[in-house]
C-alpha cells in the first residue's frame, strides 16, 4: 500500500500530465486512500478533468473534491494577495523547493529568483506561478545547477509507469547525454510510449527527448 506522501506526489504528478488542467492552482492531500482536491480552475470542465485524472491514480480509494470555478471577470488581485497565492501553491507542490525560490509582485508582475538543484524544478515553479489569477506577466531568474542523469530519467519513467496497472518499465531503455535523453526498447501500447515521453520530459535538465520506442 502507498505511504500518503507517495499517494499525494503521484495524484499531483497525473494532474501536471492532463493538458487541460491547470494544476498549479490545484492542492492535494492524501489520507489512507482518500484524496482531497482543493483550490481554484476556470472552469468547469477542468474541475471534471481534475477529479476524473485523480480517481485514475492506483491507490485513490475516495476523492473530496473542493475545487472552486473562479471564472475570467472575477474581481482582479493584489499584489499581496498574488504573492500568497503563488507561496501557497509552490508549498504545495512537491517538485518545488519553495524555500529556495525568491517571490516578488509588483503591479501583477511576477519575478521569480533564487537556485535550485533540477530544470523540472525551475519548470514547475514558472509554470504554477505563471498560471496563478492576477499574474498579468512574469520574470524567471530561477538558475539551474545541475543537467540530467539517465539514472534520474530511468527512475522517473520507472515510477510513471509504477503508477499505471498496466504498464511494463522494464521494457523502456533510457540514455541521458548534454540535456538530450533517447529512449529505446519495446512497449505494448501507445499508452505506455506516452508515459515513458512525459516521465522524460519531466526530468530535471532535459531540453530534448529522441523516442525510439517500438510499439509491438
Amino acid at each position: 500500500m502507498k505511504s500518503d506522501n507517495q499517494l499525494q506526489r503521484d495524484v499531483m504528478d497525473e494532474l501536471a500530465w492532463v493538458p487541460n488542467i491547470e494544476e498549479a492552482n490545484i492542492g492535494v492531500t492524501a489520507k489512507e486512500g482518500v484524496v482531497t482536491l482543493s483550490g481554484f480552475v476556470g472552469n468547469y470542465s477542468q474541475k471534471l478533468a481534475a477529479e476524473h485524472a485523480a480517481a485514475g491514480v492506483l491507490g485513490v480509494q475516495a476523492i473530496a473534491e473542493e475545487i472552486k470555478v473562479r471564472f475570467p471577470g472575477d474581481a482582479k488581485t493584489s499584489d499581496t494577495e498574488v504573492a500568497g497565492r503563488i507561496a501557497n501553491v509552490f508549498s504545495w507542490n512537491v517538485n518545488i523547493p519553495h524555500d529556495k525560490i525568491t517571490i516578488k509582485v509588483e503591479r501583477n508582475w511576477v519575478t521569480l529568483g533564487g537556485t535550485v538543484e533540477w530544470n523540472y524544478q525551475k519548470d514547475a515553479a514558472h509554470t504554477a506561478a505563471s498560471q496563478i489569477e492576477g499574474v498579468l506577466g512574469f520574470t524567471d531568474d530561477i538558475v539551474v545547477r545541475n543537467a540530467p542523469s539517465t539514472a534520474d530519467v530511468g527512475e522517473r519513467i520507472l515510477a510513471a509507469f509504477k503508477r499505471s496497472s498496466d504498464a511494463d518499465a522494464a521494457t523502456v531503455r533510457v540514455v541521458a547525454k548534454s540535456g538530450t535523453v533517447t529512449l529505446s526498447g519495446k512497449v505494448h501500447g501507445r499508452h505506455e510510449r506516452t508515459i515513458a515521453q512525459r516521465a522524460a520530459w519531466a526530468a530535471p535538465g532535459v531540453y530534448r527527448v529522441e523516442d525510439n520506442i517500438v510499439v509491438v
